[in-house]
C-alpha cells in the first residue's frame, strides 16, 4: 500500500540527493568536542581572573576574560594543590591547558593545568591589593604588635634547614648568648612552601617545652621566590601567633606582607638573631657594673649615716647629767619615807585608843546569842521543809526514771518506768495503763544515803 503524499511539509522525509543526516544533540555535541580538543590541543591564554571560587571538593571554577570576551576555566584539586600562588580576583595571569566543551551547558571552557601571574606588574598589583585587603581586616595594627621577651629560652626558627640562613641564625646566637634553637624544616619556595611555613607557625605552640620567640628566615631572592611569604595563609598564620615573630625575609630591601603581620622586622637572618638576644658578655659586665655600684652606694650610705651619728651624739647631754635629777629625788624620797611611815601609825594608834573603850565582851555575847537563835530557827524549818523528811513516816515519793517527782496519776501513766523511793532507798516499778501493777523490781545500783536528821547544834532547842 503507497503512503499518501504529504506535502504540508510536517513530517521529516529525506529527499533524493539529500546528504546531511540528522544529528542528535548528544552526536552533535561530541562531535563538536572532538573538533575543538583536536583543533586547538594546547593553548596559553592570557586574561584577568573573575569570579574565582573553590568547590569543597578542591576543584576550582573561574572565569578568564579581557576586554572583549570571557572564557570559562576549571583547575582540578590535583592541579590546584600545587600552585606556586593563590588565585584571586583581579590577577592577570597566563593559564596553560586544554581546550574542551562541556556539553551539558553548550560551553567551551579550558582546563587548566598550569597558571603564572603575567609579568612582574602582574605580581605587584596582586600584592598591592593583597596587602590593603589584609590591612583593612586589622591584621597590620600596630595595637597588636607584641613586646619581645628579654631573655628568651628556647628560639623556635622556621626556614630551609641547607641553607645559609640557618648556620647564619645559630652561629650568631651562640657568639651573643647561648640559647636553645628548634628548628622547623620547611621549603621556603616553590609549590606549597606557603602551606608548609603556615603550618610550621601554627604548629609550634603545641610542642614542649614551648618557645618563647619565633623567627622565620629566608634568604634574599627576587619576588618570585620570595612570594610564599606574600600568602595569605602565613600572614594570617603570623599574625595569629601566640608566641612573639621576628620576620626576617630577605635583605633589607625585600619586603613581605609577612613583615607587617610580624611583632618585629629584622633586616636580615642575622640582624634577627641579634634582635632575639643581648650579648651576653654585656649582661655580665653590667651586672659586675651595678655590683659595684651598690657596694659603693652601701659604703657611702654607711660612712654619712655614721658621721650623723656622731654629730647627733656630740650634742647629747652627758649621762651623769641625764640622770642626776632622779638620783636626787630618789634621795628626797627615801629620806622621807621612814617620818611619813612613823606618822602613819602614830595616827593608826591614836585612833584605836579612842575606840578601845567602847569594846566591852558582854556586846560580843550577845551579838553570837542573838545569831545563834535566828539560825536555830532557819534550821528547824528547814528540816520541816525537807523532801526525804515524811519518807520517815511510812510515805513514797514517786519519780520518772530521770528523777522527775509525780504528783499526779496522768503523769505517772504516762511516764511508765517509775521509781519508788523509800526511807531506805529507791525501787523501780511500772506504771499499766489498764491498771494492772506490775510486781516492783529492786535495782541493781548503789543504793543511796537514806535521810538522817541533821544533829544539833549548840543552840539548839529541844523537838518538840
Amino acid at each position: 500500500m503507497d503512503l499518501p503524499d504529504d506535502s504540508s511539509g510536517l513530517l521529516a522525509d529525506a529527499k533524493a540527493g539529500d546528504n546531511a543526516p540528522a544529528l542528535s544533540v548528544t552526536e552533535l555535541s561530541l562531535s563538536l568536542k572532538r573538533t575543538i580538543e583536536t583543533s586547538f590541543g594546547r593553548v596559553r591564554v592570557r586574561g584577568e581572573i573573575s569570579g574565582f571560587k573553590r568547590h569543597g571538593s578542591g576543584h576550582c571554577y573561574f572565569s578568564v576574560k579581557d576586554e572583549g570576551a570571557c572564557m570559562d576555566a576549571v583547575i582540578w584539586r590535583s592541579t590546584a594543590q600545587a600552585l606556586a600562588f593563590s588565585p584571586e580576583d583581579g590577577a592577570e595571569v597566563i593559564a596553560t591547558g586544554k581546550l574542551t566543551t562541556y556539553p551539558g551547558r553548550s560551553k567551551y571552557q579550558i582546563v587548566v593545568e598550569r597558571m603564572e601571574l603575567a609579568g612582574e606588574g602582574a605580581l605587584m598589583a596582586l600584592l598591592d591589593r593583597r596587602r590593603r585587603a589584609l590591612a583593612a581586616e586589622g591584621l597590620f595594627d600596630a595595637q597588636r604588635k607584641r613586646e619581645l621577651p628579654f631573655l628568651p629560652r628556647v628560639i623556635g626558627v622556621v626556614t630551609s634547614p641547607t641553607g645559609a640562613v640557618i648556620r647564619d641564625i645559630l652561629h650568631r646566637l651562640e657568639d651573643r648568648c647561648p640559647t636553645r634553637v628548634i628548628v622547623w624544616p620547611v621549603p621556603v619556595q616553590g609549590e606549597g612552601a606557603s602551606a608548609k611555613i603556615a603550618h610550621a607557625i601554627r604548629s609550634f605552640p603545641s610542642i614542649s617545652p614551648g618557645p618563647d620567640l619565633l623567627i622565620v628566615a629566608r634568604g634574599g631572592g627576587s619576588i618570585e621566590d620570595l612570594w610564599p611569604f606574600n600568602e595569605e595563609e602565613v600572614v594570617r598564620a603570623a599574625a595569629d601567633s601566640p608566641i612573639p615573630l621576628i620576620s626576617a625575609v630577605g635583605h633589607e630591601t625585600d619586603t613581605t606582607l609577612i613583615d607587617f603581620a610580624a611583632d618585629m622586622r629584622a633586616p636580615t637572618p642575622t640582624a634577627a638573631a641579634e634582635i632575639a638576644v643581648p650579648v651576653r658578655a654585656e649582661l655580665l659586665a653590667q651586672l659586675d657594673e651595678l655590683g659595684r655600684r651598690s657596694a659603693s652606694c652601701l659604703t657611702v650610705h654607711a660612712r654619712r649615716a655614721r658621721e650623723r651619728l656622731n654629730l647627733t651624739a656630740c650634742r647629747w647631754p652627758e649621762p651623769q647629767a641625764l640622770f642626776t635629777p632622779a638620783v636626787q629625788q630618789v634621795d628626797e624620797l627615801s629620806g622621807r619615807l621612814p617620818r611619813a611611815l612613823g606618822a602613819r601609825a602614830a595616827h593608826a594608834r591614836a585612833d584605836f585608843s579612842a575606840v578601845a573603850p567602847r569594846l566591852r565582851a558582854e556586846l560580843l555575847a550577845d551579838r553570837v546569842s542573838s545569831s545563834g537563835e535566828k539560825l536555830a530557827s532557819l534550821w528547824k524549818m528547814a528540816e520541816l521543809v525537807h523532801p526525804e523528811r515524811p519518807l520517815t513516816k511510812g510515805f513514797v515519793r514517786l519519780t520518772d526514771r530521770l528523777g522527775k517527782t509525780l504528783t499526779r496519776a496522768a503523769d505517772a501513766v504516762a511516764a511508765r518506768a517509775l521509781t519508788l523511793h523509800f526511807r531506805d532507798g529507791p525501787v523501780d516499778a511500772t506504771a499499766d495503763i489498764q491498771g494492772e501493777t506490775k510486781r516492783p523490781q529492786r535495782l541493781e545500783r548503789a543504793r543511796p544515803r537514806p535521810y538522817v536528821a541533821p544533829q544539833r547544834g549548840l543552840f539548839d532547842e529541844a523537838e518538840d
